[in-house]
């Protein structure tokens, strides 16, 4: 065992029992993608293009949520003088078309109650405003630990917290992880898959609900990049990793950590054992993941102060950017066995999948993600309210106003999509793990 960031040497268990055989039973091979054709694999992320497209993000959607946050940020900034900021899922383009716009809203730390107060008003006032810009209802103010402002606007989620600098960190974490993987932003086109198919699939995903939580959904699909980046060159390949990784993994007692799984047992001493692959070929190296640590940590706050030892729960998954963090913590006892019965479900039925001729991979895996198509493969999003014409969306590179980060110099991917308009999904509140929802 090593303390956290010591992994590149590791030798085997006096009993002669890697550690790394301890926490899981799959290996780098487990998936047994060697065994299927480059030919196959081909026309099976073909098919899965097909399904990506019916709920990433599309021109439309882009358009009408800029307008919604430039609304939001005019109306608290003209009115309050506070500077409103977007974080999480929209800003990285890896929203679902149910996702929430998150915003986070800058004023003294001090005065956040009473700045809550303030923008629930104002939301209020618009309410019942006949000729304001958008229509705003259901306003109300979640009074927890963490503020939070929740109402609708032009038929859109919109979630307002407050000082969430760590939200903006997290962003620009995720954005500089996209740059390094590359490959036309594979990393965001899988985890629209993963939340696509753990959201409207398996109902595994929202924090609110006792659920995974985006962010920690996110750092799962990083952790399969990290140790399994060289064989992996499509969403479908990630997804098959990540069902069948993570219905092997032994949850009751480790940890997930990007430095490596942590035992349990040691805790509330983070120490560290080697990967899966022996510590070797891993994409994010020692040096990456503490130059990110130091880019984009922030200090705990006030109500945070005391809570310096890593919160042991169900599902455990250490933050990368501060690892006293538990981005599991929201999962509830019941939750973790339906999580982990559906990754299991999951790994098995897409291996099933994958085993069958050709002829019939379209139609098994548009059955696999059935929920998603029936909701949106006829193209209604419910962020867009009015029939749109098919456009081509300019890919996923970040928006350096919103990001805060450059965007990668690489091609851009033009991705056909069409859109109309849909119900509304409100959602209850959720724990805050400095990212945004779906």
């Amino acid at each position: 065992m090593f303390l956290m960031g010591d992994l590149r040497d590791w030798s085997p268990e006096p009993n002669g029992v890697s550690s790394r055989d301890r926490y899981s039973s799959s290996s780098s091979s487990s998936s047994n993608q060697a065994g299927i054709s480059a030919e196959y694999w081909r026309k099976a992320e073909e098919a899965t293009q097909g399904i990506i497209a019916r709920v990433q993000p599309t021109v439309v959607s882009e358009e009408r949520r800029k307008a919604v946050t430039d609304y939001v940020q005019r109306l608290i900034r003209n009115y309050l003088g506070c500077e409103v900021f977007p974080f999480g899922s929209v800003p990285l383009k890896t929203y679902l078309p149910d996702g929430d716009i998150d915003l986070t809203a800058f004023g003294g730390l001090i005065f956040e109650e009473a700045l809550a107060n303030d923008v629930c008003s104002v939301l209020e006032r618009e309410d019942h405003n006949t000729a304001a810009e958008f229509v705003v209802k259901d306003v109300q103010l979640i009074r927890a630990e963490v503020k939070l402002v929740k109402c609708l606007v032009q038929n859109i989620v919109v979630d307002i917290s407050f000082n969430q600098l760590g939200g903006l960190c997290t962003l620009c974490f995720l954005e500089q992880v996209d740059c390094l993987i590359g490959k036309d932003h594979l990393f965001k086109r899988s985890i629209i898959l993963i939340k696509a198919w753990c959201y409207y699939e398996s109902r595994i995903l929202g924090a609110h609900h006792g659920l995974i939580s985006t962010y920690g959904l996110e750092t799962l699909v990083l952790y399969i990049f990290h140790l399994f980046h060289s064989f992996l060159d499509g969403p479908l390949a990630v997804l098959y990793k990540f069902l069948d990784y993570f219905s092997k993994f032994d949850w009751e007692n480790y940890c997930i950590s990007l430095n490596g799984p942590i035992p349990i047992s040691s805790l509330p001493d983070i120490v560290v054992e080697t990967p899966e692959n022996g510590g070797g070929d891993l994409l994010l190296s020692n040096d990456f993941l503490r130059e990110c640590v130091e880019k984009f940590s922030v200090p705990s706050r006030g109500f945070e102060a005391n809570s310096r030892i890593f919160p042991q729960k169900h599902l455990n998954i250490v933050d990368p950017l501060r690892e006293n963090n538990n981005l599991g913590r929201s999962v509830s006892k019941g939750n973790f066995y339906r999580i982990r019965s559906a990754f299991t479900y999951g790994a098995r039925k897409l291996g099933q999948i994958l085993s069958q001729s050709e002829e019939t991979l379209g139609d098994e895996l548009h059955k696999f993600f059935s929920n998603t198509l029936d909701r949106h493969g006829n193209g209604q999003r419910p962020d867009v309210q009015d029939p749109a014409p098919l456009s081509r969306f300019r890919g996923l590179g970040a928006t350096p106003s919103v990001s805060g980060t450059e965007s990668c110099q690489e091609d851009q991917n033009f991705y056909e999509s069409e859109s109309s308009n849909s119900s509304t999904v409100t959602g209850n509140y959720r724990s805050s793990d400095n990212e945004g929802s779906l």
